[in-house]
């Protein structure tokens, strides 16, 4: 069966307002950081997105109140006009350009039946208390407020459409943000293009999410509550249609995203490197490590860099999702040598995006709250596509994709 995308008519930021409604997504951010830039920015989509930034401290994350104020504010953003809806259904453009990368998105929808039946693939596990707040937020907004991030192997006619369309149009919103990204849209309105990236898509066999997990997995269980909740059901409803962005695979960048653990458990340093040369080449650098292949992987502990590099004589799990770097490296080093055995839910651990840089990675030991950092080889997109078409699933935060989404720009109203 193919996939499947559509248009629709997205509420979104009057052309003036959009860089200060666009907003990081509500898991970039923290409590502290989120009520800090909507001070700076009143009119930031995050009071909708991590709507907890508008309410006192002492007032949980899950709190009712919680969702009820990202509807009061987003309702007011409508009504006030810093927000409409279009009038007839449409697919949109997103450009994001950060330094010499470039990205090229088409802004659609896509059908929860995919994601049911594993047309639309994933590469991770959700946390089902993420998953539960994204739906309570869906739920009770009666919209999704983020797009999913989707890829799908390279297609031609996707391509030149949008290229198309960018070559004689002018953006409907172009800003640069605080990290220097660009981001533009163009809305596309006319019939015979809204066709033809329809029927372009109608060859594309899969999506791969490379980002909004829980966003899609929430998204697929609000449209089956709503299924069973309305007698005459027929599929083709609203709530059954799911936002994202999707890229070409080509096109999309992957940073790695580094680890860091609070302690040796119970260790001194000489015994835990001796542990680890049971599995690796463990060889002192003068420098920081950032590793320029797959199986090498920096560490820094104590105040020194080391370059580890797995031994020929050592080989990973016979499948795809076994031999990734970031499998190797939770399964020959921090479960087994650290015991950090659960690290989707072990608090000892910690992930860095590659975003922050090496330092960042020093300056964490250095503080002392960590005792050792570990620098890895990005995930290509091949890997995270094979991962995904055997059903496999990646460790947690195996993948840093840069640049990031803005919330904000695209509202889906479910109905």
């Amino acid at each position: 069966m193919m996939t499947r995308v559509w248009p629709f008519r997205a509420v979104r930021p009057i052309k003036n307002l959009a860089p200060d409604v666009a907003s990081h997504a509500y898991d970039v951010v923290n409590r502290e950081e989120g009520r800090l830039i909507a001070l700076e920015y009143p009119l930031s989509f995050l009071r909708v997105e991590k709507s907890e930034i508008n309410l006192p401290d002492n007032i949980d994350p899950f709190d009712p109140r919680v969702y009820q104020s990202a509807k009061d504010v987003l309702t007011s953003m409508m009504k006030e006009g810093v927000m409409v809806q279009d009038i007839e259904p449409r697919f949109y453009i997103y450009r994001q350009k950060a330094g010499n990368h470039v990205q090229n998105g088409i802004v659609a929808c896509f059908e929860a039946e995919d994601y049911r039946s594993g047309r639309v693939k994933q590469h991770e596990l959700t946390r089902s208390n993420k998953e539960r707040d994204r739906i309570r937020h869906i739920d009770i907004l009666n919209a999704q407020t983020g797009p999913v991030f989707l890829t799908y192997r390279h297609n031609d006619a996707v391509d030149a459409i949008i290229e198309s369309v960018i070559a004689v149009e002018p953006p409907e919103y172009d800003f640069k943000a605080d990290d220097e990204t660009i981001h533009s849209v163009w809305v596309i309105s006319d019939k015979e293009k809204l066709g033809s990236i329809s029927r372009a898509f109608e060859k594309v066999e899969s999506f791969y999410i490379a980002d909004g997990h829980h966003r899609a997995a929430a998204a697929a269980r609000v449209a089956d509550l709503r299924g069973d909740q309305n007698p005459g059901h027929s599929g083709n409803e609203e709530y059954c249609r799911i936002m994202a962005v999707l890229f070409s695979h080509r096109q999309l960048r992957i940073m790695p995203y580094n680890r860091v653990v609070r302690d040796l458990a119970g260790m001194n340093e000489r015994d835990f490197l001796a542990r680890v040369s049971g599995y690796f080449l463990v060889e002192p650098s003068n420098q920081e490590v950032v590793p320029s292949k797959k199986a090498v992987f920096g560490m820094y502990l104590k105040g020194k860099w080391f370059r580890l590099s797995l031994k020929e004589d050592v080989h990973g799990g016979g499948d795809i999702a076994e031999s990734l770097d970031v499998s190797l490296l939770q399964d020959l080093l921090i479960g087994p040598i650290l015991g950090v055995v659960d690290a989707r839910g072990d608090e000892r651990i910690d992930f860095v995006g590659g975003i922050r840089g090496i330092k960042e990675l020093e300056r964490i030991v250095d503080s002392g709250d960590y005792a050792v950092a570990f620098s890895l080889y990005p995930t290509d997109m091949e890997s995270l596509m094979a991962v995904s078409d055997k059903g496999k699933m990646m460790p947690p935060k195996s993948t840093w994709f840069e640049p990031k989404l803005k919330s904000g720009l695209f509202v889906h109203l479910l109905g």
